[in-house]
């Protein structure tokens, strides 16, 4: 065995960490076959990093049917020292999850919540309910589920296990990178000892400190803020509503913002601002952190300390998402401020745009082209969290005179009138972002479709991820309403031409023509596609609309070939 494999450091300031903490699972080393066999090892994709964004990657290519290897630097998961971290799960994410058959383990563990609620002192000056809100009401999963990030990692290691097609490999810490024409070298460093292995393609799930941006020469747009804040994962004998509340100004904690959110295991997550200043340390020290929970929660609640812990934030985006053999995801790409929920959601979506896309590339379904368009989609809305994040920084820490004259201002006017209220912002809650600059879209394409139900013809339920589950990593059209013999046939050659299949949506009193179909007899599936009337939606594995349109004709033939990275000859013209 060799002697210098360092064991995985703490990162991001959590050496100062209290509490009991939480029970990780462990998964055993295996010397990989490069160490004994001397030579490098060759494969079309490597994933590095084991976090929630490189594993939802690996578990969705495990079920696309595609190989891949995945090293991880540590044995478990987690982060070491901050094994909490996210918590809090769109209803987007969620619906990737129950795709890739993870959901139901998170639903048992995690707590649903809907309400929102901000304070200003004693004063609340803005609420919402996302169970009122249409955007979130049709899908088949809830708008957010709260969860500590490890466990969502713990089932996706055991489901890709379960899937078998991507090799896990623990303990093993890529130290060196370079890429050519021919492929990408990793050297690796292991317990056993050291080893290269080659790739067709890197994906750089390492998080924020990836080394992959120096070596693969991108660029980083970064600001780095004063903001500080103590997170405290605890256990109360009191039980606050199953709410996001939220201050502004508490005066439990120096009229300093405060975040109180409900995990599994009914435990709390509590986020402390702290003074610029502040000493993490101190901080983070258990006695300091009672001190907090006893003034805001009363002397009688008896406190359990789970895990504490500081926290700081910058924001960070690379130039381009992809740079050669290299694809940046999740942190590795983009660091953004807490605030939302916009960080690991946001990189499990990074995940689900890519797998697809190798996948139909890797099956030669797609041209090489189509990986381009991952950067075009993905930056769009790593730039787009990154300003909105920046924002909701800068109204709860006013970095300028007008920024704090327009907070007070704010949420003097919010105490009174409603017209006010939409301006607090505490976090601008995830969404999934639209594409509206993709080589792999049309015009009328680029947005998502969430997983409302439908009935199959024999009345039974079902859902848009049936679906695609059954298009099997297939492009897929919908055409909605009683359509032509001609359609039809167009419609059957376009299917046999392309990797696409297709199926008629009918409502309660049309007629079937197609073999496959279904029923959308409350128009659910049709306002999910965004389409309206006798039309078609043509939709991608990430549930994505790449196109619409009213007619089959070239115009789907257009978007068919567009979606994967080539120009299809119109046969059916």
């Amino acid at each position: 065995m060799a002697d210098h494999y360092a064991e995985t450091a703490y990162s991001n300031g959590y050496e100062f960490t209290q509490g009991s903490g939480y029970e990780l699972p462990e998964y055993p080393f295996k010397e990989p076959p490069e160490i004994a066999g001397g030579q490098p090892s060759h494969h079309e994709i490597v994933i590095v990093g084991g976090g929630i964004t490189g594993l939802t990657l690996a578990c969705a290519l495990a079920q696309y049917g595609i190989s891949a290897v995945l090293l991880d630097e540590d044995n478990t998961v987690g982060v070491k020292g901050a094994s909490s971290r996210g918590i809090c799960y769109t209803q987007k994410s969620l619906e990737i999850f129950q795709r890739l058959g993870v959901y139901e383990r998170i639903a048992a563990r995690g707590i649903q919540w809907s309400v929102g609620r901000t304070f200003a002192g004693q004063d609340e000056v803005y609420s919402f309910d996302l169970k009122q809100q249409g955007a979130f009401n049709l899908s088949t999963q809830p708008a957010f589920i709260n969860i500590q990030q490890f466990y969502i990692e713990g089932y996706l290691v055991e489901r890709i296990y379960e899937h078998g097609n991507v090799e896990l490999r623990w303990k093993n810490r890529v130290t060196a990178f370079s890429q050519d024409n021919e492929c990408a070298t990793l050297t690796v460093t292991t317990p056993a000892g050291d080893y290269q292995i080659r790739a067709d393609h890197v994906i750089d799930a390492t998080g924020s400190h990836s080394p992959f941006r120096e070596w693969a020469g991108a660029s980083v747009a970064a600001k780095k803020g004063d903001d500080r804040w103590c997170i405290a994962d605890v256990r109360f004998t009191k039980h606050p509503p199953v709410e996001r509340h939220t201050w502004i100004e508490a005066p439990f904690n120096d009229n300093r913002a405060v975040w109180q959110h409900l995990m599994g295991d009914n435990v709390w997550r509590i986020d402390y601002q702290m003074a610029p200043d502040s000493d993490p340390a101190e901080a983070s020290r258990e006695e300091v952190v009672r001190e907090r929970l006893v003034r805001q929660f009363g002397p009688d609640a008896e406190v359990e300390i789970v895990w504490v812990g500081p926290y700081a934030y910058r924001s960070e985006c690379v130039d381009r998402m992809r740079h050669g053999r290299v694809f940046f995801m999740g942190d590795a790409a983009k660091v953004v401020s807490p605030f939302g929920a916009r960080g690991g959601n946001t990189g499990i979506a990074d995940a689900d745009n890519l797998a697809w896309k190798l996948a139909a590339v890797l099956k030669g379904r797609a041209a090489p082209a189509l990986l381009d368009s991952y950067h075009e989609e993905r930056h769009e809305a790593a730039q787009q969290n990154v300003k909105v994040t920046n924002r909701t920084a800068r109204f709860l820490r006013p970095a300028t005179t007008t920024e704090k004259m327009f907070r007070d201002a704010t949420l003097s006017l919010a105490r009174q009138y409603m017209f006010a209220r939409q301006l607090v912002n505490t976090g601008r809650m995830a969404i999934a972002n639209p594409y509206t600059r993709s080589s792999a879209c049309e015009p009328t394409g680029g947005l998502s479709v969430q997983n409302v139900a439908f009935e199959w013809p024999d009345g039974a339920p079902g859902t848009v991820n049936d679906l695609l589950r059954w298009a099997d990593g297939c492009l897929l059209v919908l055409v909605f309403g009683s359509t032509s013999p001609a359609a039809l046939q167009r419609l059957s050659e376009i299917t046999r031409m392309a990797p696409v299949r297709a199926v008629q949506v009918l409502g309660p009193d049309d007629r079937p023509g197609a073999t496959e179909w279904i029923r959308d007899n409350r128009d659910h599936l049709q306002g999910a596609c965004h389409v309206f009337g006798h039309a078609w939606a043509l939709l991608r594995p990430d549930s994505y609309v790449a196109a619409t349109g009213e007619s089959v004709d070239a115009t789907l033939v257009h978007a068919v070939g567009k979606a994967l990275g080539t120009a299809l000859e119109e046969e059916t013209a």
